[in-house]
């Protein structure tokens, strides 16, 4: 999922801001003065000069996240420091011109994205943007580092990962994975996190915003208020298709393992759900698929290896779904310059990425990929950020980015729930004989839900938790005790073992120690089957909407292409209809999708209790 997306994006994504130089703010008042024609040439200033930068900056960064040693670290810290001085000196200059009348729109939008799309803001202390940058890299470079346990041998966290979802292991063992993944992770970044918010809080309430937690909901072009009430919307029509599917999933657990390890109330243990934070539960389908028609007949990581596909091979998959659609061939330095699978000589980070390293054609990715359907589908997801990135690079550098961030994360998901059983006979990978039939939609409804539906909540708490220590109603005494209440109020799950109340188990998730906003996510799930829904009714699409590919429909390509090119130019909803007809996020495609399944899924818990 995840990304670190170049230009303006992956900078403000992942980079903190710094102190403003008083001597600069002077020189630029005196430069640019406070007219209608002073902010625009202003505005054109800033952008040019970030336009510059990020380029050295991207490359650096990228180094950093590929070959990580105290030396790249050190080199990736400087940069990140000398960029956030000019983008935090120019939000603040940025503010000055808000209130002038007559402005262009154009010049009010980038004044609005120079102020808003900041994510660690240091305050103007002498010292403060060195000591956050060092922080943020410290943090980045832990996560990299981080090791688990498996009978008592040490694993990295690609492999945790993958055995998380390994189900020949035994409770004991997912335990202890869990348990050691969280205290060698988490645990050691706390005293580090916790000053970065203090840095960050006080950097937010001198750029206006009460904390960062605030700073972070302006950026959706509407007030934080109504940001905060609209997901919230989204959420509650979504909960319901939740709620089924955790107590059908929580009875199945109790049936594999025992009362004695996962109780048949209540909520589910969380190292039982085949994955390190129980945000997806897709590897333990196995368990939990209906009789008859939960066998589909196929495994895409089976069929990859069966054809003996390599992760080049798999990358190469992906790119020709958007070549179908009409969109040019990856460049080559895309095969080049990309780390598709973990190198054996250095630590890196695995977390999968997409790279824009020079805001036109230098696009990659960064993944330790193996030969399974989760990477598979994951590189369809990736390539979906690579290009979007190429077909907005003619926009200013300030509108580098999505219409907003949960477009950049929907784009790459559409793209994946098209991969269907008919998507993998028109690419040769699925014999069509063995097309699951029409009696396995279940099957095929439930192995989705349990990524997609799975992801909800979570998608959801993280950043509220993390708005709640920004507005001090989380305290560094409470961070580990507030993680585990949220995760159970909103995920109905609970730890394997006894937590510290010292500890930090949030840290253990890399979009914590990484910085990075996470309810775009959220937003990705709704609007991924809101794209989906559209793009499937624009190829003429009759049948089940769960069994729609638009592989190879070029009118979809056309228009995707339309919505793409703008970029973040134009406020997100413009963008959203431009495509899909409608201006209003909306969850009801997702649940028209899982109809089906919400029927099933009722009858199925008919006598269980539901919550927790």
């Amino acid at each position: 999922m995840k990304r670190a997306t170049t230009a303006l994006a992956a900078l403000a994504a992942s980079l903190s801001f710094a102190a403003v130089p008083a001597a600069w703010a002077q020189e630029n008042a005196a430069s640019y003065p406070h007219t209608v024609q002073g902010a625009a040439d202003f505005v054109a200033a800033a952008e040019q000069d970030l336009s510059d930068f990020s380029l050295d900056n991207a490359r650096v960064n990228w180094v950093n996240s590929t070959y990580i040693t105290d030396d790249t670290n050190a080199l990736a810290s400087k940069s990140n420091a000398e960029l956030t001085e000019k983008q935090v000196a120019y939000a603040v200059e940025a503010a000055r011109y808000k209130d002038i009348p007559g402005l262009d729109p154009d010049v009010v939008r980038k004044l609005g994205i120079l102020s808003q799309g900041i994510v660690m803001p240091a305050p103007t202390t002498s010292g403060a943007a060195d000591e956050l940058g060092t922080i943020m890299t410290d943090l980045s470079a832990t996560y990299g580092k981080g090791r688990g346990t498996l009978n008592g041998e040490e694993i990295n966290g690609s492999d945790i990962e993958e055995e998380m979802g390994n189900l020949d292991h035994t409770p004991a063992e997912f335990a202890e994975m869990w348990a050691s993944w969280h205290d060698n992770v988490g645990a050691p970044m706390k005293d580090d996190y916790v000053r970065m918010v203090e840095i960050g809080n006080t950097g937010a309430r001198e750029l206006g915003y009460a904390d960062v937690g605030a700073m972070w909901r302006s950026g959706y072009d509407m007030e934080p208020e109504a940001f905060a009430a609209e997901t919230e919307r989204l959420w509650q029509e979504v909960k319901p298709l939740y709620l089924a599917l955790h107590t059908y999933v929580r009875n199945k657990l109790n049936a594999k393992y025992g009362s004695d390890v996962q109780p048949q109330t209540g909520p589910i243990r969380a190292d039982l759900l085949g994955n390190m934070w129980a945000q997806e539960w897709g590897s333990i389908y196995p368990l939990v698929a209906p009789e008859g028609a939960g066998d589909l007949g196929y495994d895409i990581g089976d069929l990859l290896k069966a054809k003996g596909q390599t992760p080049v091979d798999m990358v190469k998959t992906g790119e020709g779904f958007y070549s179908s659609l009409g969109f040019d061939p990856l460049p080559g330095t895309f095969w080049t310059r990309s780390m598709i699978t973990k190198p054996a000589d250095r630590e890196v980070i695995c977390h999968a990425s997409a790279w824009d390293v020079d805001n036109k054609d230098d696009i990659r990715i960064k993944m330790c990929t193996k030969v399974n359907s989760t990477d598979f589908v994951t590189i369809h997801h990736e390539l979906g950020h690579n290009y979007y990135q190429r077909a907005y690079n003619e926009q200013p550098y300030l509108y580098l980015n999505g219409a907003n961030d949960g477009f950049h994360e929907a784009i790459g998901d559409f793209v994946a729930l098209s991969i269907t059983p008919r998507y993998l006979v028109q690419i040769g990978l699925l014999d069509a004989a063995k097309v699951p039939s029409a009696d396995k939609d279940i099957g095929l409804l439930l192995r989705q839900a349990m990524d997609k539906v799975a992801f909800l909540p979570f998608g959801l708490m993280i950043d509220r938790y993390r708005w709640g220590i920004f507005d001090g109603s989380i305290t560094p005494a409470q961070y580990n005790s507030a993680w585990t209440k949220m995760r159970l109020d909103y995920q109905g799950i609970v730890p394997p073992v006894e937590r510290p109340a010292d500890g930090f188990d949030a840290g253990a998730k890399f979009h914590i120690p990484g910085n990075t906003p996470y309810t775009r996510y959220f937003l990705a799930r709704i609007l991924q089957f809101q794209f989906y829904q559209a793009a499937c009714k624009q190829a003429g699409w009759t049948g089940p909407l769960h069994r729609c590919s638009f592989y190879g429909n070029k009118d979809v390509g056309k228009n995707l292409e339309a919505m793409l090119s703008m970029g973040m130019s134009k406020p997100w909803p413009e963008a959203l209809k431009a495509f899909t007809g409608s201006s209003k996020m909306s969850a009801k495609p997702m649940l028209d999708y899982f109809a089906p399944l919400k029927d099933w899924l009722d009858k199925q818990n008919k006598g269980q209790k539901s919550g927790w």
